[in-house]
């Protein structure tokens, strides 16, 4: 079992910058692949980015390529998500999930372990 907790959300202007945190507990961080996700009202959720095992290979979602990084401590058992030059379709509940993958997949059903979510609202 994993537990995940997310925090780091807030309200921001649009342009601003947000790190996203991902904390864990419970069985061995790094042989997670881990995930952020994110749900905005009215609409699906969808993927936003991944991050392997080691922390050597990322993937992101078109829209948020060259803005938003994921990285992982796995010392720390956190893995975050920098989110700079925010714009107001950014706003969701985003969500970090965890996977027995080794790279992380980008299919929600291919993750096992889900935190509770944390909001992000962009001001325009």
């Amino acid at each position: 079992q994993v537990q995940l907790v997310e925090s780091g959300g807030g309200l921001v202007q649009a342009g601003d910058s947000l790190r996203l945190s991902c904390a864990a507990s419970g069985r061995t961080f790094s042989s997670y692949s881990m995930g952020w996700f994110r749900q905005a009202p009215g609409k699906e959720r969808e993927f936003v980015a991944t991050i392997s095992r080691s922390g050597a290979t990322t993937d992101y979602t078109d829209t948020v390529k060259g803005r938003f990084a994921m990285s992982r401590d796995n010392a720390k058992n956190t893995a975050y998500l920098q989110m700079n030059s925010l714009k107001p379709e950014d706003a969701a509940i985003y969500y970090c999930a965890a996977s027995s993958g080794w790279y992380g997949p980008r299919a929600a059903q291919d993750y096992v372990y889900w935190g509770q979510g944390t909001q992000v609202t962009v001001s325009s």
